[in-house]
């Protein structure tokens, strides 16, 4: 079994600050009143009591926000005042950093050492990206047929609404939040409700750097209700998505029956890892093990299908133990832990459940499938080998720390295993073979491809899915352009005919 840690940090974790909804630029209670609590993953127990949105505060929020877009400020602003005002919003995450890696520990169990040297960063870095590109949004110049000349404008879509997922509650709110806001867009951010707080610090520190008011609003709540009545909004003009297969086609529907508004998604996923005979047996050993482990396997990405040739199937499974049964899991407070635990009960317990259908449909269980820990919701980093591509565990998204392991004999049936699935998501190749790695890659269907790496994001790389993993892409200059509408402008020469 995987090392289980009890022991934590010294750090002194603080006082939540912000529970309420921010509509307009205030903090405010929902209008019916309602709360609902957010649970601590490492032991069970309420971390806060925080505002329950529901349609009526949806309805104020859009209300906002289209206010500010139609007459306000920000879409108005020059390129280079908005990212100037972003680049100050980056810059107060950064002061903030600690408190807000401790708000992701004890919404989300992400680790706090992870959260301070790379999620909060991140946010702040992708902030800064799109504020360097704020100020070169810029069309074209046509040279039409006939007597006309033509030029395109890029301008902002308009009203966004934003849902976040639980899983990458700093990450994906910056990825979702930083294109639109240098886009000139303004926006409704309904933040998971497991994960609501770092959403409001946010929305604190995006009022402090001077982002106007209506401009950002959040709106925590269930999917249910707050989602639902985002996805479905008249005043909506586009919906950014990221989550569940089955909750965004219900968005996609809702958005076809409203307005028609524009949608991107970013779904789930069942990652294959392709690992070669060539492979350095230790190397690719740590590369399947973190793509099901990080993040406690609560990732899109995840490599949860691990498929290995069979000249080294035997040894690598070997390693692949060895490592796992050396995981440190346990509070993520904890500068020794590498893994903390799963978002919530109904996590906790899904994973759990995957967990036996593996054992009772016949795949042999290494190591792990337990849970560990006297109180929290922590799992043992969990493998499977005898398993079979018809397997609950080999075709559906588990989203926690469970691989499935299954050997192939040449590239050809390592491709065919790859794409045998209905995400298209990622993909991982470990070879040194330079022909393998590019016959493979162009083979897969998959929104990116990762090569002798994993996990391996940058702000400049775009991402997103192929097939039922969704569509639209996020990071990147691409992602920029999901939150602008092409004008174009057709002028008359001099002499037209057609005066």
């Amino acid at each position: 079994m995987a090392t289980h840690s009890n022991g934590s940090s010294e750090f002194n974790i603080p006082k939540i600050r912000f529970t309420k909804l921010f509509i307009n630029g205030e903090f405010v209670d929902a209008v019916s009143g309602k709360t609902f609590e957010t649970i601590d993953p490492r032991t069970g127990e309420v971390t806060a009591r925080v505002a329950q949105g529901d349609k009526e505060d949806v309805d104020l929020a859009v209300k906002a926000a289209r206010q500010a877009f139609d007459y306000g400020p920000w879409p108005r602003f020059s390129g280079f005042e908005r990212g100037r005002i972003m680049m100050k919003f980056a810059d107060l995450i950064d002061e903030n950093i600690e408190e807000l890696a401790a708000v992701d520990c004890i919404d989300a169990g992400k680790l706090f050492s992870w959260g301070k040297a790379v999620d909060i960063p991140l946010g702040a870095d992708t902030l800064r990206y799109y504020a360097g590109a704020a100020d070169k949004i810029h069309g074209e110049t046509l040279k039409m047929s006939g007597s006309f000349q033509a030029y395109t404008l890029l301008e902002p879509i308009g009203v966004v609404g934003h849902i976040v997922p639980w899983n990458f509650p700093t990450s994906i709110f910056f990825m979702k939040a930083s294109p639109a806001l240098a886009a000139g867009c303004t926006m409704v951010i309904k933040p998971a409700e497991q994960t609501p707080l770092s959403a409001l610090f946010y929305a604190h520190l995006a009022k402090l750097a001077g982002i106007p008011d209506g401009v950002i609003n959040v709106v925590n709540g269930f999917g249910a209700t707050a989602g639902a009545a985002i996805s479905s909004h008249m005043d909506i003009d586009k919906v950014s998505f990221t989550g569940s297969t089955e909750v965004g086609r219900k968005v996609m529907q809702a958005a076809a029956a409203s307005n028609l508004k524009t949608v991107s998604l970013e779904l789930g996923g069942k990652s294959p890892l392709l690992i070669f005979d060539d492979a350095d047996v230790d190397k690719a050993a740590d590369l399947a093990l973190l793509g099901v482990v990080y993040n406690k396997g609560e990732i899109c990405v995840s490599s949860s299908r691990v498929y290995v040739q069979e000249g080294i199937y035997d040894e690598l499974v070997k390693k692949l133990v060895e490592k796992a049964k050396a995981w440190v899991v346990g509070d993520p407070f904890d500068p020794k832990v590498r893994q903390g635990p799963q978002v919530d009960k109904k996590q906790f317990d899904r994973i759990l459940s995957y967990i036996e259908h593996g054992k009772r449909e016949g795949a042999t269980l290494l190591t792990g499938g337990k849970p560990c820990g006297e109180k929290g919701y922590y799992i043992e980093p969990t493998i499977f080998t005898d398993v079979k591509e018809d397997m609950l565990i080999a075709k559906d998204e588990i989203f926690g720390p469970v691989m499935s392991l299954m050997k192939f004999k040449t590239v050809d049936e390592a491709i065919k295993c790859a794409n045998n699935t209905k995400y298209g998501l990622a993909a991982g190749i470990v070879t040194k073979n330079i022909d393998v790695a590019n016959t493979v890659s162009r083979s897969i269907r998959a929104g990116i491809i990762w090569i002798n790496c994993y996990f391996a994001f940058d702000k400049d790389c775009p991402y997103g899915g192929y097939k039922m993993s969704g569509f639209g892409r996020d990071l990147g200059l691409e992602a920029l352009h999901k939150y602008l509408q092409t004008k174009s402008v057709v002028i008359p020469i001099y002499n037209s005919p057609w005066l």
